[in-house]
């Protein structure tokens, strides 16, 4: 298995977060909370940030981009903490407001100021109440947002710092025209930043679009979550799947596992199968109630929960200390869903254990992971583990499938031509190779016609 690697290429260990120049009681929180020095990202965006300017900033996922960017809104706000709605932050997911909320919570318990998280998915009352206390920090989806401004709701005027959180994956989703229209809205201009993964020639187009002399900063540190998580692939067959699942649940019973699928259906199908072979196994995904979810998630961050079966949307958004195993059961098509998947894991400085399902149709998905990683991930097998047998349903459609192989090749046999050739020993083998002379065209030609200049 790929053991964590050395963390000095993440952090920025010539510094520390005292000497970034953050605001005593924010100093005091981070502190607090264990973290020393900054990683690369954090250590060159924090003090541009501190100074007022407009900032895009590049780095991979899992090096820490959220306190990049909601420390200096801490520090700039310290200042005034009863200003109202003085800074947005927009997220693409309903999870990830939820969890950047949660940890600006964190940095700014020894301050007044307020922090809320308005997405869709929960009642506008219910957040329409929050928003009634004028918080100082709003964290939101953009089209919640949108929604709160059209009611009356949300202010635009009061704004004097604006964030774009992982904007590559906004604009993937579709929120590019929501984006435009609420940066176009911010009447005072003020203090903008992007944080991407990636900044595509887009991305810079859309960001200057709306900044004033931003500074570009671009690191190339390695992603903290993927040093931190010991990696390893299982090859199987789809069949096999639920069967080597329970098995590695029960062989190595993990603490606390969040086991990754990619539709709503395989997860509710795999929380069944585990529920009926004795493991308790709870479910979440889009197509429940944000209540149901909340309960869910509220239930594990308890510790009352042993196995999660979930979606990709909780990959951005579930953020617990003590997940000890991420399973990827389905690979998901994008590399970058696997960072954020095994992000769940190594949470708060601790190691994680990243364990992934391959089947044998998905070695170039494998590869593709790889290399965004910068890892080679090794193969793990368990000897006690039993394949079964092929379903019939699958033999039955690998022999429809010889079948039509061989069809092909029948009908590919029947336009082939037999040209009449001399013998070897007649023909000369330094013109032709092997001395095999064609000396007659083929008996059947496509007979198609080319125009020429003749007449």
């Amino acid at each position: 298995m790929t053991e964590p690697r050395d963390r000095d290429d993440i952090f920025d260990t010539s510094r520390t977060f005292a000497e970034l120049g953050l605001a005593a009681p924010i100093a005091r929180a981070v502190a607090e909370l264990g973290f020393v020095h900054p990683t690369r990202i954090q250590s060159q965006l924090i003090p541009v940030a501190l100074r007022g300017r407009d900032v895009l900033g590049q780095a991979k996922t899992g090096t820490g981009k959220t306190a990049a960017f909601g420390l200096p809104i801490l520090h700039r706000l310290a200042q005034e903490p009863e200003a109202p709605f003085a800074a947005l932050v927009l997220v693409p997911t309903r999870e990830l407001a939820i969890q950047v909320t949660r940890e600006i919570r964190e940095w700014a318990k020894h301050t007044p100021l307020a922090a809320v998280a308005i997405y869709g998915g929960q009642p506008i009352r219910t957040q329409a109440q929050k928003l009634e206390k004028k918080p100082a920090i709003l964290v939101g989806t953009p089209g919640r947002v949108m929604d709160m401004h059209g009611r009356g709701l949300l202010p635009y005027d009061h704004v004097r710092i604006a964030v774009l959180d992982e904007v590559d994956r906004m604009l993937d989703i579709g929120f590019r025209d929501d984006i435009r229209k609420i940066l176009g809205a911010l009447k005072r201009g003020p203090q903008t930043i992007f944080v991407s993964a990636t900044i595509s020639a887009e991305i810079e187009k859309l960001a200057r679009s709306y900044m004033k002399d931003p500074e570009k900063i671009v690191t190339a540190a390695a992603s903290l979550t993927v040093n931190q998580v010991t990696q390893s692939y299982l090859p199987v067959e789809p069949w096999d799947k639920r069967r080597l699942l329970l098995h590695l649940l029960k062989k190595e019973t993990p603490p606390l596992a969040v086991v990754f699928c990619r539709t709503k259906r395989t997860v509710d199908t795999v929380a069944k199968y585990l529920s009926d072979k004795g493991i308790e196994a709870h479910a979440i995904h889009g197509d429940m109630f944000q209540n149901r979810r909340n309960k869910v998630m509220d239930e594990l961050r308890a510790g009352n929960l042993s196995v999660l079966v979930a979606s990709d949307l909780a990959s951005r958004g579930l953020d617990v200390e003590d997940i000890s195993h991420v399973i990827n059961y389905d690979l998901p098509e994008d590399p970058e869903v696997y960072v954020h998947r095994i992000g769940r894991t190594a949470r708060a400085g601790r190691s994680g254990v990243a364990w992934s399902f391959v089947c044998p149709d998905q070695g170039e998905l494998l590869t593709a992971i790889e290399m965004l990683a910068n890892v080679e991930i090794p193969r793990l097998e368990y000897q006690d583990f039993q394949p079964g047998p092929v379903p019939d349903d699958v033999r039955a459609q690998r022999e429809l499938d010889d079948k039509r192989r061989e069809q092909r090749a029948v009908q590919q046999n029947r336009f082939a031509t037999t040209v009449p050739v001399v013998e070897a020993a007649a023909a000369d083998p330094s013109r032709y190779p092997g001395g095999i002379v064609p000396i007659a065209p083929p008996e059947k030609r496509l007979g198609g016609r080319t125009k020429t200049r003749r007449r």
